[in-house]
C-alpha cells in the first residue's frame, strides 16, 4: 500500500507539525496551518466546481484526507468534517450555494444530531437549538445543522411517521459559540458547541440529503451519504494509526539496542512490530479495493447496495484494525508513550478520542 505521506509536501508536512504544540495549547488550528488549508483549498474537497471549488473523485478525497490525519490528527479532522459539509453545495440552490461557497477562506463547521427545531413561517423558519461537537467551528464562515421541522407547535411527520429532520447552514455571525470540548484528544479541533435562538432563516438556506434531490449532476453528490462519511472517517483513524506505527519503529530499535534486551524480547519487538503493520496494510488495502470499486460502478451508474454495504463492511474493519494497531503496539513503547508532551502520546490520545465516534463502533 501507498504510504499517506506520497499525497503531501514535505514542506506542508513540516508546516503543519511545526504548529501541532500551539495548536493543541490553542484548542484549534493556528494561522500557518489554515493559510496552507485555504491556499491548497482543502476545506473545498467537495464544493461543486461551479461554486469555485475542487469537486474531487471520492477515492483521491478520502487519500488526502487519510493524508492530512497522518500528518496531524486534529487538523486532518477538521478538514474532513469541514470539507465533508462543503458536499452539501451540490443540494443548494444555485444562488444561496454561490453565495456561500464562493468564499476562498470557506470553512463550513456543524452537527448531525438533530437537536434544534425549525418552525415554518412566512419566508423561512424560526429556529431554536443548541448543538453539540463542531469540529472548526473557531474557523467556520458557516454552520450546518439538523432540525426537526414544526407547523405551529406540531412536528411535521414524513409519511413513515416519523419526525421530518431536515439540515440548514447559518451563517457564523448569527451563532454564538459555546465550550464543549474538553477531551484527551483532538485538542486542535475547536469541536465546541453552538446555539441559535429565534433565528429567521430563509427558505433556501435549507436542503435535503438525497440523491434524488442534487442539482449538480456528478457521480460525487449521487453517492450514499452514509457510506460517505464512514469512508472519511476511517481514513482518518488509519492515518493517525500510520503515525502511530512509523513512531514507534524508532522506539522499538532503541529498546531493541540496550543491553539488557534479550535476544528474544528484540525479536518479539521485530516481529510484533512487522505483523501489526502487515495487518493495517491488509485492511487498508482492502478499504481502498472497496472504496475504488464503488466509485467506479457509480461513475457508470451501476452502484449496488451490494458494494456500498462492502464500503461500510470495509470502513469498519479498517477502524478497528487502526485502533488495535494503536493498542497492541503502545505497551511497548514505554514512559515516553504516556508522556502527553511526546508526539506519540498525542497521536495515541487523538486516536483514543477519534476512534469513539459512533459512526464506525456501533453496527
Amino acid at each position: 500500500m501507498t504510504h499517506p505521506s506520497t499525497y503531501l509536501k514535505p514542506e506542508w508536512v513540516q508546516t503543519i507539525r511545526d504548529s501541532v504544540p500551539a495548536a493543541e495549547k490553542a484548542g484549534k488550528l493556528q494561522p500557518d496551518q489554515l493559510a496552507l488549508i485555504y491556499e491548497q483549498q482543502w476545506f473545498k474537497f467537495l464544493v461543486p466546481k461551479a461554486y469555485s471549488g475542487l469537486q474531487l473523485a471520492l477515492p483521491e478525497q478520502v487519500r488526502l484526507e487519510e493524508a492530512l490525519s497522518w500528518a496531524s490528527g486534529s487538523l486532518g479532522w477538521v478538514v474532513t468534517l469541514c470539507s465533508g459539509a462543503g458536499w452539501f453545495g451540490g443540494f443548494l440552490g444555485a444562488d444561496v450555494a454561490a453565495e456561500i461557497f464562493n468564499n476562498p477562506q470557506l470553512c463550513l463547521a456543524g452537527s448531525g444530531a438533530a437537536t434544534g427545531t425549525a418552525t415554518i413561517t412566512d419566508g423561512g423558519y424560526i429556529i431554536n437549538g443548541s448543538w453539540m461537537y463542531a469540529s472548526g467551528a473557531h474557523h467556520a464562515t458557516h454552520l450546518t445543522a439538523n432540525c426537526s421541522i414544526y407547523q405551529g407547535d406540531e412536528p411535521v411527520l414524513n409519511s413513515d411517521g416519523t419526525p421530518l429532520v431536515l439540515p440548514f447552514i447559518f451563517d457564523r455571525a448569527d451563532v454564538s459559540l459555546f465550550s464543549a470540548w474538553k477531551y484527551v484528544g483532538m485538542m486542535a479541533t475547536g469541536s465546541d458547541g453552538y446555539e441559535v435562538k429565534n433565528l429567521f432563516v430563509k427558505q433556501d438556506r435549507c436542503f435535503k440529503i438525497d440523491p434524488d434531490f442534487s442539482v449538480i449532476d456528478d457521480p460525487l453528490y449521487r453517492y450514499a451519504f452514509l457510506q460517505l462519511a464512514e469512508a472519511t472517517l476511517a481514513a482518518n483513524l488509519s492515518g493517525l494509526a500510520v503515525h502511530f506505527t512509523d513512531l514507534c519503529g524508532p522506539i522499538f530499535e532503541e529498546r531493541a539496542s540496550r543491553e539488557k534486551t534479550t535476544e528474544s524480547q528484540k525479536a518479539l519487538l521485530k516481529e510484533l512490530l512487522q505483523q501489526t503493520i502487515s495487518n493495517l496494510e491488509q485492511c487498508r488495502s482492502a478499504f481502498y479495493e472497496a472504496l475504488d470499486a464503488s466509485w467506479q460502478a457509480i461513475s457508470n451508474n451501476i452502484l449496488t447496495e451490494a458494494e456500498l454495504q462492502q464500503v461500510s463492511a470495509s470502513s469498519r474493519r479498517l477502524a478497528k484494525a487502526a485502533r488495535e494497531s494503536v493498542d497492541s503496539l503502545y505497551t511497548y513503547c514505554g514512559l515516553k508513550a504516556a508522556n502527553p508532551d511526546t508526539e506519540i502520546n498525542q497521536v495515541w490520545r487523538d486516536m483514543h478520542t477519534a476512534g469513539q465516534h459512533s459512526l464506525l463502533t456501533i453496527s
